[in-house]
């Protein structure tokens, strides 16, 4: 009796893999997109693109050629339906899970790449005066972490 049961909870078992292993079989994993999604604050669009020309662009040039992200996207949505959607997105594509994890060292990255682009060294001045420019022009609304997947033939 032992034995048959035994040989039951092994086969329920087995049956939760294969399930996983039949999905993994239609597509590969790729690389993670982190999207920030925010809406501009009325008349101030053109404000936020420009701050984001001057600011997001620059930061994302030197945080590709450190490796921290993979690529990075501004997204505009043309059918806003209603205050609470978004007009402009944000995109961060990284190579995997891990680099969303920054340790230390990617921290240290981040903040040298700010202080070059910002000219202040000081972070707490550095993002008050980031923080005072661009909360007047637009609200944040919510961010997803999504997975890219390659779907196999």
């Amino acid at each position: 009796m032992k034995k048959l049961t035994l040989l039951t909870i092994l086969f329920c078992c087995s049956l939760g893999f294969v399930n996983q292993a039949q999905a993994q079989e239609n597509y590969t994993e790729g690389p993670v997109w982190v999207i920030n999604y925010y809406r501009t604050k009325p008349g101030q669009f053109d404000e936020y693109m420009k701050f984001l020309r001057a600011n997001f662009a620059k930061n994302v040039a030197k945080q590709k050629q450190a490796g921290i992200v993979v690529d990075a996207k501004v997204l505009l949505n043309p059918t806003v339906s209603g205050p609470d959607d978004w007009d402009v997105a944000i995109a961060y594509l990284y190579s995997d899970y891990a680099r969303l994890n920054f340790n230390q060292s990617t921290d240290d990255q981040l903040q040298k790449i700010a202080a070059e682009i910002s000219g202040e060294r000081n972070k707490e001045r550095r993002d008050e005066r980031l923080d005072t420019t661009r909360f007047p022009l637009r609200d944040y609304i919510r961010t997803r972490i999504l997975r890219e997947v390659m779907l196999k033939p």
